[in-house]
């Protein structure tokens, strides 16, 4: 069996306004195994956010197919790729977008209530996991605004995690949070990862980046480079001299 959960083939984007069109993805081939922890880096406007949410079925691409396994999500109608999110993707996003009236056991419930409609189950489940990313009792009764910017990014992570998703999309991740923050979400990405969590992240941040086993780089809508570190290892100098040197070569 193909360890492929994730493929495009000629995936291409393109936007037009004024009469003008802007091509921000041309003829896209990618390919990404279960268990990648994927970065996507590129300069500013080079297409990463649109390629991370083209790949997760949250926009549909212009041309091209892009498949989730063995299903091509890029014929899917809009509910059907609705329903096909809520079952196979998990979102962690620089803004959170937590319901600001409910509780942070209640954020995690809402999601997991769309899949499973086993309360009980999704409330063990939501608990277990709010426990994994440092949430304790005294927490989940908080309301986001009672929130640090890191606790209620780990809340995030876990609303992303409650439906067992195959790949977790992460955009910008940390771009909104200081730097011990930014430290312990992404110590819990790691954590996940090495559990088997699939994750495809889009930063532009170095540290950030350094914590994938894969770099690609984006440039006008084409990948042009590719950057492989392995596994994750705290204090691997060689990983951050290697990373910086393909991030120079290609012209970060």
């Amino acid at each position: 069996m193909s360890d492929i959960i994730l493929k495009s083939k000629m995936l291409s984007k393109t936007f037009s306004s004024g009469g003008f069109q802007q091509h921000v993805l041309k003829n896209l081939n990618l390919e990404i195994n279960k268990g990648d922890y994927t970065v996507i880096m590129g300069s500013s406007g080079s297409g990463k956010s649109t390629l991370l949410y083209a790949l997760s079925g949250m926009d549909k691409p212009t041309l091209g197919e892009i498949y989730f396994g063995d299903q091509e999500i890029s014929k899917y109608s809009n509910d059907k790729l609705a329903i096909f999110r809520r079952k196979n993707c998990g979102f962690v996003f620089q803004q959170i977008y937590l319901i600001n009236t409910m509780s942070v056991l209640d954020n995690c419930l809402a999601s997991g209530l769309l899949i499973n409609k086993n309360k009980r189950e999704v409330t063990k489940k939501a608990k277990e996991l709010l426990i994994q990313v440092g949430l304790t009792e005294s927490d989940w009764h908080k309301f986001p605004s009672q929130l640090s910017g890191g606790e209620a990014q780990r809340v995030g992570i876990v609303r992303a995690l409650i439906n067992s998703p195959n790949v977790v999309f992460a955009d910008e991740p940390t771009g909104a949070l200081n730097s011990a923050s930014s430290k312990d979400v992404l110590d819990l990405l790691t954590e996940i990862n090495n559990k088997g969590q699939g994750i495809l992240m889009v930063t532009h941040d170095i540290k950030s980046a350094r914590r994938g086993s894969r770099i690609l780089y984006l440039k006008d809508g084409v990948i042009c480079g590719e950057c492989l570190l392995g596994k994750y290892v705290s204090g691997d100098k060689q990983r951050h001299e290697k990373l910086t040197s393909f991030l120079t070569e290609m012209g970060w």
